[in-house]
């Protein structure tokens, strides 16, 4: 089973359904992690009853990041605010579907990271926003 969520990953590293840039866009962070160098950024568009109609993201990193920041934006689709800010780093997990050490969770984590602090409209992104 891990090999199709691997195959998974490698597919949306290498041809990700919603990378790109939105302006206008209602939510926007970007950030990095350090450790490795992996940067995001994430727009943002919702609708007058703040449900989730686009979301795009751009930046580079490894695979991980990539393909999690894709599937992210994927699964938010149609979501409110208020969803989107009671997300956890499960349901990153649960989204790429595979064991991951501490240096990879980092990774993995990035997005949700950066796309929480966009909606929360910080200005720095913490890691708090996503250890729940």
């Amino acid at each position: 089973m891990d090999d199709l969520y691997r195959e998974i990953i490698i597919d949306r590293y290498k041809n990700p359904q919603f990378r790109g840039q939105l302006d206008p866009h209602d939510y926007s962070f970007e950030d990095e992690n350090p450790l490795c160098g992996d940067q995001l950024r994430i727009d943002v568009v919702v609708d007058e009853n703040n449900r989730i109609v686009k979301s795009l993201f751009s930046g580079h990193g490894c695979a991980i990041s990539q393909a999690s920041a894709d599937l992210l934006m994927e699964n938010i689709q149609g979501k409110t605010i208020d969803e989107v800010k009671q997300m956890t780093k499960q349901d990153i997990l649960d989204l790429l579907g595979i064991e991951l050490g501490p240096v990879r969770l980092k990774c993995a984590l990035l997005s949700l990271k950066v796309l929480k602090a966009g909606v929360y409209g910080l200005g720095e992104a913490s890691d708090d926003l996503v250890e729940e």
